[in-house]
Formats: structure tokens, sequence, C-alpha cells
């Protein structure tokens, strides 16, 4: 029945129950890719995370297309690029006629659920199933305490009714407030800070707090593992686990560096994705509602952005896509800083559109609790003692109008090389494939981080984007 009803909704491809397997995703909230041991991290402790990989495929070019909350997981659901599906802002909306995983797996007879954090909205474009047991409140402190019951529920019940289920369980860690863990385990003057941070004692003392929240996070990666193998789905369950974007320290989240955008992505399927591997196929959020629409047997949508990885899944390939693309509107974040960037996995092309104006995002640079009080020893540190320091905020602050890094050997992305004449070739070329995309996506560049955009959007009244009359035909620079 479930396959004569993706038929006449023109799935042709939907196969058999029998042979779709469920579908897990796990996302953490605001953890920087590199923090994870995983991919090269110091500190932190994550041995459920680990073990996951162990028996799966780790991506070591994962990106999303905002280093942002609400418009990636956007992406991540609608496969489509944040002017494709409306969320360009962070605390925005997605168009009202987007298409989520909802959409797009239960006429395949999937049951679609989320636990945790949704954070994206409106429900006629996200109509996930709620399922109980998660803290939807990412800065509450401290954070809820967590229960395993709805996730139980919802697996039993697909059981029950012989569906299979693609359930999101989206944690609000290690977000702000860093409350939860045990910072006890990372000491501050022992731990080793990135070094696209500043070595102040408070930007030690945040970092430790971070970190514990990332174990615990793992923890709760671990709990949710075995709910599933308890329930004795393991073994047919594509298992993902992604950081989101960076963190809530200066040149993370809210940037177009790569520890913004750079996402950790871990795949497991028994004994379809191959054990213990790692890929360098570039692939990006949007790829991934493609990527699970495939494995259960659908056919793409037509407005997809992304395209299936699911042959790098099964280890038929190593390589996804040429370039994965990114913006940034900074409202409401802070003031007017519009973004936009492109990586073919060894080199980042950035442009800033607005160089002449100084970067704010109100929230990082605001003081308070909840705002990183930590940013204040960056820009009180003394200039001449600590160079070290100032340059660090000088960068966060003042960026020009083009920036080139080879991120294969700068994975901080603190050597710049635009002005490289041996690297002009590289420039020109990055920079010719994101005016492509710009123009693909209707993007007008900085007319788009405007209070005028974004009040339409939050009204489901979008300015830019595919389609839409509002959009310019070239590109602003």
């Amino acid at each position: 029945m479930l396959f004569a009803t993706a038929l006449a909704l023109g799935l042709p491809h939907a196969a058999p129950a029998a042979d779709r397997p469920n579908f897990l995703v796990i996302m953490a909230d605001d953890c920087t890719h590199n923090d994870l041991p995983l991919y090269g991290g110091k500190n932190a402790r994550t041995p459920n995370i680990d073990a996951l990989a162990a028996r799966g495929l780790t991506f070591d070019r994962c990106h999303v297309a905002s280093a942002m909350c609400q418009p990636c997981r956007a992406e991540l659901y609608t496969g489509r690029y944040p002017l494709g599906n409306g969320c360009a802002w962070n605390h925005s909306a997605s168009r009202p006629d987007a298409k989520s995983l909802p959409h797009l797996l239960r006429p395949l007879g999937y049951r679609v659920g989320i636990a945790g954090k949704v954070h994206v909205k409106p429900d006629a474009a996200f109509p996930f199933d709620p399922v109980p047991g998660f803290d939807p409140n990412c800065v509450r402190e401290p954070t809820r305490a967590h229960d395993l019951a709805g996730v139980r529920d919802y697996l039993d019940a697909a059981k029950t009714a012989g569906a299979p289920f693609c359930l999101v369980v989206a944690l609000v860690e290690p977000h702000v407030p860093w409350v939860m863990g045990d910072p006890s385990q990372y000491p501050s003057q022992k731990i080793v800070l990135p070094p696209n941070l500043a070595d102040t004692p408070m930007t030690r003392e945040h970092f430790a707090a971070y970190l514990a929240e990332i174990t615990h996070m793992d923890g709760q990666v671990g709990e949710i593992l075995a709910t599933l193998d308890a329930a004795g789905a393991a073994g047919d369950t594509v298992v993902l686990f992604t950081s989101e974007q960076g963190s809530q320290f200066p040149g993370n989240k809210w940037t177009n560096w790569d520890t913004g955008l750079h996402t950790a992505l871990v795949a497991s399927w028994p004994g379809r994705i191959p054990a213990g591997g790692r890929t360098r196929a570039l692939v990006q959020y949007a790829d991934i509602a493609p990527t699970l629409v495939d494995l259960a047997g659908g056919a793409p949508a037509p407005d997809f952005d992304g395209t299936s990885f699911a042959a790098v899944l099964r280890g038929e390939k190593d390589t996804h896509r040429e370039f994965a693309y990114a913006m940034h509107n900074n409202l409401p974040e802070g003031p007017r800083y519009p973004i936009r960037s492109i990586t073919d996995g060894e080199y980042r092309y950035i442009r800033n559109l607005l160089p002449g104006e100084v970067y704010v995002e109100r929230h990082l640079m605001g003081g308070g609790k909840l705002n990183n009080p930590y940013w204040a020893t960056w820009l009180g540190a003394d200039p001449v003692l600590r160079p070290d320091v100032y340059r660090l905020a000088k960068r966060y602050l003042s960026r020009p109008a083009e920036q080139l890094y080879r991120t294969a050997e700068d994975p901080y992305e603190l050597n710049d090389l635009a002005a490289d004449p041996a690297l002009a070739e590289t420039r020109r070329r990055l920079s010719s494939a994101l005016d492509a995309w710009m123009r693909d996506q209707s993007d007008p560049g900085a007319p788009e981080d405007s209070v005028e955009a974004l009040e339409a959007a939050r009204k489901g009244l979008h300015l830019y984007g595919p389609g839409l009359e509002g959009a310019a035909a070239t590109p602003d620079r």
C-alpha cells in the first residue's frame, strides 16, 4: 500500500518498506567541529561520538550555508539554501510553502518527528510530530533534565505501525549559557585554547565551561543511541550526528570562517556504511534531505539545491560537490554586515560586502552572563604587551573586502592570502563561482541584509530569492 501511495504521489523509486531504513539525526547546538577530538580537538572528551565514528563514516568536509542556528537547520530540513527556503536571517522564517522532511518522507510511509530544539518556522513548512523529553529552550539555565521516554514511545509506535521513522533529536548543548556538565574536568590553566581565541584568564574559564557542555552533550548522544538499540532498531537505522555551526566564541558562529561554517558529520548504518572510515567528499547541509529521500527510495524534489551523497555513504565514491557556499546577514544579531563565501575544500574565499563597517554581534559582544563577558578582556588587553590579543580582536572587528585562505593548511584561517599574486587565479576562480551562485539564488548581496528585507521575511513576504521579483539580476559587490 505504501509503495502504491508513493507511486501515486509521483515518487516512482519508492522502495518497499523492508528496504527503507529508519533515520535518526542527532544534532548538537553551537559546537565548533574541531573542538571535537574526532576533528583534532585537544581538550574535550567525547567517547560516545568517537564510538559512533568507529562504526561509521566521518565526513571531513561538511559545511552549513549559514553559521546561525535557524538558517542552517532550515537548510538541513529542506535541502535548500537560505534564500531558496527563505530563512536567510536568524530569528526569521522560511517561506510558508517551503517543503521539509515531513513533506518529503511522509508520502514514503515515514513517521517524521523532532525532539528538543525546533527553532524553525512557520509550522506549515516544518510540520514535524512533536516528541517530548528534551529541552527546546537553548538558553534555559540550567537546561531542563532530559527524559528518553518520549523517544522510546515514538520508536515503539513506529514499530507497532510497521512504519519507518525519521527522528531528529536536537540537543541544546553546548549553546550558551555554559552551565551543564562538570567544568572541573577541564582545569582552565591546563586546556589548550584554539589559536583563533585570545588567551585571557576569562576566555579560559568560559572555554572550560563550554568543554564541559560538550562532554554533557556527548553523554546524551550515548543515551539516545542506547535507546535506539534497546528498541531493536539500531540495525535498520541510519544515524547521523552533526555539530551544527561553530560555538559562540569570536570567529566561529555568525561568521563565514571555517570555524563557523564547517560542521561535524558522522553517518552510521550497520552493514551498509563501511565502519571506521573517513571521506574528504565535500558536502553541505542542503545535501542531507536529498540523501535521506534517496535512501528511502524516493525521487529528488525538483527544487532541491542539494543532491544525494548516498554513493559516498556506500563507499562507492569519495567526491560529491565542487563547491560549498555560504552567506551571512547580520540583522538582527547586530548592524548590517553581509558576507558571502565559497570553498572548494582546499581554499576558502570570503567577500565582505560592506567592508567599511565595523563588525558587531550584540549577543557575543554585549556583556552579561549570556553574552560572553570575556570579550571585554580582549579589548582591554594592552596592545603593546599583548599584540596577539590585539590581532585577534582586530581580525574580528575589521575585515577587508576580500579574504582568501588555504584552509587545508590553515584550518583556523589566520593567514589571509588574498593579496598573494601566486594565488590570483585561485581567487578569481572562486570569486567567479561565488558570483554564479549568487545569481542562481537571486541574491542581491548587501540589499538583502536590510531591515525591510528582514521584516518582510518575518511576515512570510520574502523580497529576494529564486523566483521572487525583488531580486537583483546582478549581485551587489
